[in-house]
């Protein structure tokens, strides 16, 4: 029997015994292990569902399937409906030919259907629980400040530990799962009041509102996985998370997250504990890291062209990764209809796909207008992931644009700018 380093309960030590069962003993005895290397000194409840990064039925996956199969077969489930990333596909609102369908129904994403009848018998929340962005108000999977949680996506748990000031360490794969099987996560890092402390300093002077998408991708290349205290930033965005401020710090959140490894900022004068603790959340001897106009220049200069023909015609756009919110659909219903208009076009140049929380997708396209209005641009709404599609080797060497940064790092998709996005899709060039 393993011997743990951490403090844990009576019942705790009981199911680690095995007295509640082979399976559960192996999922406390995972979950107590991952926390002993990190140092945990125990475990806490967690408050809210899980959220799960593995959306994707990859036949490679053939472990994970297993411990499912086992977890069903012991009748074990997460006490709490838990969420999940997006679909990897959606072949009617983001159409592919005869061969990349095969290549994603018949290679990469096989065991898609058996998987996702997995996630229903370990907790599931509904059918519609695919997305990045659990906690829009639509989905429902909304934390509040303090809750202790167990998620793995990391544009969710920057938002949540952030924005919403909430508590999760950015988790594994899987591990998130059996932290909601048990009820349980181990106490470090961001659990934690000291692992919450910033270790950088970031003062902004640009001279207007930086893309999100970059002032994300600036911080998250400087800090890496540290914590920064953003100053400067509330001069644009106020001091009340409102729709406009919680939109823009989703988009930079998951840019540090991915192009650095962030998992919680600070923003004096707007985030929770920010506004609560102000500098005292900053650590003695904190680096500084000054972004200017020049600096959100450089930065973008260094990102590396991808594509095999630098002056290629893109052939699609995807717009919204992490998924839009309902305000961002309706903003860029807008913008498009607008560029479209001053370019003198009816419809899209490039086919462009807007992507968004399948409970959102519903709620927008309940908008007879409004779902009339983007179908006449010849824009597509999906509630797809991006960069799945991305990761079929015949669609990841198409020369594809996107507003997101994490989408940008992890395949070969090109950013460009909103501005630039709107510009490219109603002219048809990069």
């Amino acid at each position: 029997m393993y011997s743990p380093k951490m403090r844990l309960t009576e019942e705790e030590r009981d199911i680690l015994q095995g007295n509640r069962g082979e399976a559960l003993r192996k999922v406390l005895e995972s979950i107590v292990r991952f926390g002993d290397v990190f140092g945990a000194d125990g475990l806490v409840d967690l408050d809210r569902g899980v959220h799960l990064v593995t959306s994707f039925g990859i036949p490679l996956l053939g472990p994970v399937f297993d411990i499912m199969d086992e977890l069903i077969a012991a009748g074990l489930k997460t006490p709490k409906p838990f969420t999940v990333d997006p679909r990897p596909c959606d072949f009617r609102n983001v159409p592919v030919n005869p061969v990349e369908a095969l290549v994603f129904k018949k290679v990469m994403y096989a065991k898609q259907d058996d998987y996702e009848a997995q996630l229903r018998a370990v907790g599931l929340k509904d059918g519609r629980a695919f997305t990045c962005a659990c906690y829009f108000e639509e989905v429902g999977n909304i934390p509040s400040r303090g809750d202790m949680l167990a998620w793995a996506e990391s544009s969710a748990v920057v938002y949540a530990n952030s924005v919403l000031g909430a508590r999760s360490n950015r988790n594994s794969g899987v591990l998130e799962l059996m932290c909601g099987i048990a009820g349980k996560a181990p106490r470090f890092g961001f659990l934690t009041d000291e692992g919450r402390k910033a270790s950088w300093v970031v003062e902004l002077r640009t001279t207007a509102l930086p893309e999100a998408q970059l002032l994300g991708s600036a911080i998250g290349m400087k800090v890496v996985e540290d914590v920064p205290y953003i100053k400067g930033l509330d001069r644009y965005l106020g001091a009340e998370l409102d729709e406009r401020a919680k939109d823009y710090l989703k988009d930079m959140g998951a840019a540090s997250a991915s192009n650095g490894a962030v998992g919680l900022y600070h923003v004096a004068g707007l985030t929770p504990e920010a506004k609560d603790e102000g500098e005292s959340l900053v650590e003695p001897g904190a680096g500084v890291y000054v972004i200017d106009d020049e600096e959100i220049e450089r930065v973008r200069a260094g990102y590396p062209m991808m594509w095999k023909d630098e002056g290629a015609k893109p052939t699609r756009c995807f717009i919204g990764c992490p998924h839009l919110s309902k305000a961002q659909l309706y903003g860029w219903l807008d913008r498009i209809e607008g560029s479209l208009a001053a370019a003198g076009r009816g419809r899209v140049a490039v086919p462009t796909v807007l992507t968004t929380a399948p409970d959102v997708e519903a709620a927008f396209r309940a908008d007879s207008a409004a779902s009339a209005r983007l179908k006449a641009t010849g824009a597509t709404l999906s509630s797809i992931c991006p960069l799945m599609y991305m990761n079929n080797p015949l669609c990841g060497k198409k020369p594809v644009i996107t507003n997101s940064n994490k989408l940008r790092t992890y395949t070969k998709a090109r950013y460009y700018t909103d501005a630039e996005i709107q510009a490219i899709v109603a002219g048809g060039k990069a």
